[in-house]
Parts: structure tokens; sequence; C-alpha cells
């Protein structure tokens, strides 16, 4: 049997290429066009984005049932002998109450972790799991270095509108309409409670993308930057001179490069742009 199994949920937005190098099983959320159910990345980041431009209401998201866990552990607990399952923070989704739940009922080796963060920062934990894995560390030993991982993961986004995050009941009404009124495209950063934190608070693209670099040089706190993420949603103009301006700034490579997916692109709206960082 193979030792260890990396298993992680789609809001972690990893694309075929990410995700067979890192050989992570991903279980799907979904996305609901009013009676249409979809599982979240059956449908291309850019035919979702022009769907939900259309849309006369929200979509609605949901997360997989403890059975949808409990059929891929039992999959794959035929082939591994333990298996680490990192997913979106637990104060964002119930997904990994559901995992955890799955997991409890099975007499397997399941070792579930929160990663307190969305999509990119998901991203670079499940890299890091990987890499480790490769390497031969045991399963405690990998859930241990992403513990210490996550405390040096930071993930900052800024929306174009804060009308998604208002209808999906992320931000408060007042927040949302002081945004409409204003013009205010806030900088937000995934707390170390994993929950959604405003960073700072700009009125154009240009200063969204100063106050993300100022952002990430004050969350290093002495530490150096190792690796760097970049997503869009539907903004891959604005994308590419996001990666210009923070490669240039921290002098690394962007290691991801990807398109938010339906299930966060549903809170966060046409013209999110995010970045991850992994400090060391």
């Amino acid at each position: 049997m193979k030792k260890i199994a990396l298993v992680t949920d789609s809001t972690a937005d990893l694309n075929q290429e990410f995700r067979q190098s890192c050989d992570a099983h991903v279980i799907p959320l979904k996305v609901r066009f009013d009676e249409e159910e979809l599982l979240d990345h059956q449908i291309t980041g850019d035919e979702f984005y022009t769907r939900l431009a259309g849309a006369k209401h929200l979509p609605k998201t949901s997360q997989p049932s403890p059975e949808d866990f409990r059929r891929l552990y039992m999959r794959l607990l035929q082939e591994y002998q333990e298996i680490i399952s990192i997913h979106i923070s637990s104060g964002l989704s119930g997904t990994l109450n559901a995992a955890r739940i799955a997991a409890e009922s099975l007499k397997g080796k399941i070792h579930i972790v929160d990663s307190k963060t969305i999509s990119l920062g998901m991203a670079l934990m499940v890299q890091e799991a990987a890499k480790h894995i490769r390497e031969g560390l045991e399963a405690n030993q990998v859930v241990q270095a992403l513990a210490k991982a996550r405390q040096n993961i930071e993930t900052m986004f800024t929306v174009n509108t804060l009308e998604y995050l208002q209808k999906g009941g992320r931000i408060g009404r007042v927040q949302g309409l002081m945004g409409s009124i204003l013009n205010i495209k806030p900088l937000i950063r995934v707390g170390d409670d994993g929950v959604y934190h405003t960073y700072d608070k700009v009125r154009s693209q240009e200063k969204a993308f100063k106050s993300m670099i100022q952002g990430f040089k004050d969350l290093a706190k002495g530490r150096k930057a190792v690796k760097m993420a970049i997503a869009h949603g539907a903004a891959s103009q604005a994308a590419a001179g996001l990666k210009e301006a923070l490669e240039n700034a921290f002098q690394i490579p962007a290691s991801i490069v990807t398109q938010v997916g339906p299930v966060i692109g549903v809170h966060t709206g046409p013209g999110t742009l995010g970045a991850a960082f992994q400090y060391e």
C-alpha cells in the first residue's frame, strides 16, 4: 500500500497540472444557479463569471456532505495507509466539520487539517504537504509541519465591488452600503482566526496594489518571503499587473497563478485580485 494520501477541497482552486504535481485528491463543493446544481470547477472560470454576470439571483453554494467525504476516504484507504485532508477555514465553511464527521466514522488514520485560509493560501499548504510526503515524513510529522506553515502563510485580496460579499452574507449590510456609496475597494486579509478582516480601504486599483505590497511587507515581521501565489476573478490583465508589482517588490517569482473558482467567486465576484505569501 502507498503511505499517505493527500486530500483537499475545490476551494483551493488547484488547476489540473497542480493537482497532478501534488498528487492531490480534490473533493468538490457545489454551486447552484436556481435549480441547476454544478460541482465546483465543473464549469470553467470563464463560463462561471459569464453566467454570474447574467444571473437574476446570486447562486447558492454548498459543502460536501459527510457521506461524500466518507466515500472518498473509504476508496483511498484501500490504497493508502493514512490520509491528510486539508480544507477551507472552518470560520468560512462547514466543509471541515463534514470531513471530521466522516473521519470519525472510519477506523483508518485520517488527519483533518484546518487551513484557516482560502484559495491560494490553501494551495500553498497543499504544496507544502506534498513536499513533505515526497520526502518520506510520517503523517504526524507532516501535520506538525503544516501547523508551522500555516503560521507563516498570509492571504489578502481586494474585490471590485462589495456587492457579492454583502449578498453572500460575508460582511454586514452597512459596510456594503458604504462601500457602494464611497466606491471603496477594501483590502481584505484572512486573519489568524480564519475569517475575513478589513486590512485597508482604498479608492483605486493602483492604490490597492500599493497597499497590498506594503501589507505583505508589514505582515512579514522580519521573515523572508519564499513563495508567492496570485489569483483573480475574470481579471487576467489586472492579475498580470499585480504579479509584476509583487515580483518586483519581493524579488521572487509567483509559483501559482490561477483563476478563482465558482464557489469562492460567488462571494467575491468578478474583478477580484488576491495573493498569498509563505514566509520563513
